[in-house]
């Protein structure tokens, strides 16, 4: 990667934190209309699983040593696909956004080496307003794989929570119990089976691999049908900062569906979320899903707000 006189790219260490959460913003800002990452999300990426920051990051600097552009790989299971991440300053930075990509792609090449495989799967996303990235993205090899919608409703006219249907009941997660803790895996495990993104995990590595913002335990519930383990719903904090309450992932047996388990547990997380103060509650749905989510999530309020569509290409292991 050629760069202008005085410009440079460097390895990322803890101590650029705040500099880089400028260049994210300024990204983030142009992508969805506001900031939707803090500093911690940034120090989390720099020291999170399976990321070595002296190898798998890079960092652009003007003449003046300020950021304007920066990448990363991301893989929080260490199997399956890789997270091409280049966030840039759309200002001053989106002519560096192809190259570091061509440097991502090297390095997930290197990866598939390390890892022994013949070649590994890299995913990028872009938001709407992004189509200069759409189309570095293509002519990188890259192809439109599936969408997914961010879907939100409004909390200051939420309903009373309603009975669940005959036979289902829906209870909080018991977190120190460590048998309701590995029906929760099950569930999410064997709910997700079909879809085509599902990188099993066993229970030990789940467990491990759970992010802080993720254990919001008290917005954490569990299904019940006539007594039998129906589904889950696993709640973040991850949009506190937008005033709003997240469904990180909803969970439901393939023998319960259709049931009202789903709805029974989104609009009892949405009760936790109001009585909190939350001013909205969200969550992303992947329009490939085989079970047609979007149904059931209009059907409690939810409505369409933003779309990003997601692009893959295999990176084969470098001949030797």
């Amino acid at each position: 990667m050629t760069f202008p006189a005085g410009w440079t790219a460097r390895r990322p260490t803890l101590d650029d934190v705040p500099a880089i959460l400028a260049v994210v913003h300024a990204a983030d800002t142009f992508a969805v209309g506001y900031p939707d990452f803090d500093a911690d999300d940034v120090r989390d990426a720099l020291t999170a699983p399976f990321v070595d920051p002296a190898r798998d990051s890079w960092l652009v600097t003007d003449p003046d040593g300020t950021p304007v552009a920066w990448s990363i790989l991301g893989n929080p299971s260490g199997v399956g696909r890789e997270w091409v991440d280049v966030l840039v300053d759309p200002d001053r930075g989106a002519q560096f956004r192809a190259p570091l990509l061509a440097r991502l792609l090297d390095r997930v090449a290197e990866r598939a080496a390390e890892r022994g495989v013949p070649a590994l799967t890299a995913r990028a996303g872009v938001y709407a307003p992004e189509t200069r990235w759409a189309d570095e993205l293509v002519a990188a090899g890259f192809q439109r794989v599936k969408r997914y919608v961010r879907m939100s409703r409004s909390l200051a006219d939420l309903p009373a929570e309603p009975p669940p249907p005959a036979g289902v009941t829906v209870r909080p997660l018991r977190p120190d119990d460590e048998a309701d803790l590995r029906l929760f895996h099950r569930i999410h495990d064997t709910a997700f089976r079909d879809t085509l993104d599902h990188d099993p995990l066993g229970f030990d590595r789940w467990r491990e691999l759970l992010p802080s913002y993720g254990k919001v335990w008290d917005e954490w519930f569990v299904a019940e049908v006539d007594g039998e383990p129906a589904g889950a719903l696993q709640s973040s904090d991850q949009a506190v900062e937008q005033d709003a309450g997240w469904v990180r992932t909803l969970s439901v047996l393939p023998a319960h569906r259709r049931r009202g388990v789903g709805a029974a547990l989104l609009r009892r997380a949405f009760a936790v979320y109001a009585a909190k103060g939350r001013a909205r509650a969200g969550l992303g749905v992947d329009l490939a899903n085989p079970t047609a989510p979007v149904t059931l999530y209009r059907s409690v309020g939810l409505v369409e707000e933003r779309w990003t569509d997601m692009y893959e290409r295999s990176v084969p292991a470098p001949q030797v």
